[in-house]
């Protein structure tokens, strides 16, 4: 019977240690989106699974005070991409990640974009260093490769008056690896 026991608790600790390791945890480097492309670095972001949904865990210096849009984007690079003829900084991250198709900007909580994130709080040092929990994400792995974007104003999370929420020009991105 001891023998039992000791191998029931012993498959139990190989079952926990098992779901620990197969963790998914991505990492991505932020630095500022600029016209020319990725400039000088401003922190990392982590994701990890959890059972409340991903956190995303920022570590971030050097932006404007105040709330962040903050998204996870469609593709994988932070180049500048070009609209009307100009250059965008990090336009080459493509829209907000809508795998469903929904084209429906309505916040980590609402049935739209799987992008769209919890709004980033800037310190006025200009530091943001917190875990942000998006609960309609339930498994990181989906967004490896793509990058995350921090845009310069806040986010309503809605089309009105401004498409996209009114988070305006991007200013730091990352790619998720």
């Amino acid at each position: 019977m001891r023998n039992l026991w000791v191998a029931f608790f012993g498959a139990a600790a190989l079952a926990v240690a098992a779901g620990r390791a197969g963790a998914a945890e991505l990492r991505a480097e932020m630095r500022a989106a600029t016209p020319a492309g990725p400039g000088e670095l401003v922190g990392t972001i982590t994701v990890a699974d959890s059972p409340q949904g991903a956190v995303f865990t920022t570590a971030l210096k050097g932006l404007p005070a105040g709330p962040h849009g903050f998204h996870v984007h469609e593709n994988g690079s932070c180049d500048p991409g070009t609209a009307n003829g100009s250059p965008v900084p990090a336009g080459g991250a493509g829209g907000h990640l809508d795998p469903q198709q929904t084209k429906h900007h309505e916040g980590p909580e609402g049935h739209g974009h799987l992008g769209d994130l919890p709004v980033l709080q800037v310190g006025a040092a200009g530091t943001a260093d917190q875990k942000l929990t998006a609960a309609h994400i339930q498994d990181v792995t989906t967004l490896r490769g793509k990058a995350v974007v921090i845009h310069a104003g806040g986010d309503n999370y809605s089309d009105q008056p401004q498409p996209l929420g009114g988070g305006g020009a991007r200013i730091a991105c990352g790619v998720l690896q």
